[in-house]
């Protein structure tokens, strides 16, 4: 764990801090909302969704995700206004769509083009799902097959957009592929956008597992998010072993714009241990019992008391400030009374028949209230004072404006 000290600002003062960098991010990233590439992005999104295509064998509707990660797939797609679908020109080399910049715009003003190189590794993936049915005319059951289509991964894809023959975006794809398997080795992709902003993300597998995803305006870090650990992505993949020894331990940094980092390491293997032993010992209680509810409530609990406890053991994170380098606090996570509700309708005990077997006789009776309290775990900032604060209470006093700006940032990109 950082061994910075602890600042010698207050939480107020901190907040207040945290409150001007969220303000300058959201500065940055407001000059997003007009990207015309982010525009016309969104409307290919739009005309897939009123025509479906399928690269493959016209049955699936494929999304712009999967335009751009399979390979050997071609045609020019060109958007007909009129009859609101995509007439299809067939290619031997490139796959291209061509469509307008803005949902109410009719002129085919825009292009995306993608180049891909197949890796030879084949997969299957779910076309047409299997369906049963009664048929009324025939009175029987019918059952269509799944229908699988089969694809070849890409090794690199590179992919443009423009407008009016100017190049607004570019998407880079590489994967590295060892003996035949799926899960690549290495894997990265980087979205690039005219206006500035840069989206990039790289993933290794090896011994040591990293990831890294950072978002960056004009070259200044916006967020930048790293995870390393010594996880067997492999064996998590096999669905017929114990996952808990392939969880290994990791570290994850994640940094917002060029100040503030959440440092943190993890033992989750440890922690999946400990909380299967846990879980191992306790026992739902009987809903003949007594006292069941207090009995159930007391469980629940239990069960977030040691969700929390497992979290502190095997998880330290801290709320670091660079541009100081102090540490302004840990972060740990504590149980919480959670939702509550009155059960209306419960079996209550027959105290004149005796016990059958060890249980009671139960009458049932609608007009006997049972409570039942359910629980949660929150993470809370721990401060130099020991003074504790819920993150989510800590980041919303005084933060209204910025969580306007932010939600209205979001909605922005629903045009």
């Amino acid at each position: 764990m950082t061994k910075l000290p602890y600042s010698s600002l207050t939480p107020g003062q901190q907040k207040l801090k945290f409150k001007n960098e969220a303000n300058a991010m959201l500065l940055e990233m407001d000059k997003m909302k007009t990207s015309s590439a982010i525009e016309a992005i969104q409307n290919l999104e739009n005309l897939l969704s009123i025509s479906t295509i399928d690269l493959l064998n016209g049955k699936n509707s494929n999304e712009i995700a999967e335009l751009l990660n399979v390979s050997d797939a071609y045609g020019i797609y060109t958007w007909n206004n009129q009859t609101q679908i995509w007439n299809k020109t067939t290619s031997t080399t490139e796959l291209k769509f061509i469509f307008p910049a803005k949902k109410n715009q009719t002129a085919n003003n825009t292009i995306l083009s993608s180049k891909s190189v197949s890796s030879g590794i084949k997969i299957e993936i779910v076309d047409t799902s299997a369906n049963t049915y009664y048929d009324f005319n025939t009175n029987t059951w019918v059952s269509t097959p799944q229908i699988d289509d089969e694809i070849y991964l890409p090794t690199s894809v590179d992919a443009k957009l423009t407008i009016d023959n100017q190049q607004v975006a570019s998407f880079i794809l590489n994967a590295k592929y060892t003996n035949g398997n799926q899960a690549p080795e290495e894997f990265g992709y980087k979205l690039i956008l005219s206006d500035g902003y840069v989206w990039d993300n790289i993933a290794k597998k090896g011994i040591q597992n990293s990831f890294n995803s950072k978002f960056t305006y004009n070259q200044k870090n916006m967020l930048d998010f790293n995870v390393d650990s010594n996880t067997k992505i492999d064996a998590l993949l096999n669905e017929d072993v114990q996952l808990n020894s392939y969880q290994g331990k990791g570290n994850t940094l994640v940094k917002i714009l060029d100040n503030f980092v959440l440092f943190g390491n993890m033992d989750v293997e440890t922690a999946s241990n400990e909380s299967d032993a846990f879980s191992a010992t306790q026992v739902f209680p009987d809903y003949r019992s007594r006292d069941y509810y207090t009995k159930r409530n007391i469980y629940y609990k239990k069960q977030s008391e040691s969700e929390a406890t497992i979290f502190n053991k095997n998880v330290k994170l801290a709320l670091v400030s660079k541009k100081d380098g102090t540490r302004i606090a840990d972060v740990v996570q504590r149980s919480v009374i959670g939702s509550t509700y009155n059960t209306p309708q419960v079996w209550v005990i027959d105290s004149s028949v005796p016990t059958y077997g060890g249980y009671w006789t139960y009458n049932w009776q609608s007009s006997v209230f049972q409570t039942v309290q359910y629980y949660d775990t929150e993470l809370y900032l721990r401060f130099n004072d020991n003074t504790e604060v819920a993150m989510n209470v800590y980041f919303s006093e005084g933060f209204d404006t910025i969580e306007t700006k932010f939600e209205n940032f979001i909605d922005s990109f629903n045009r």
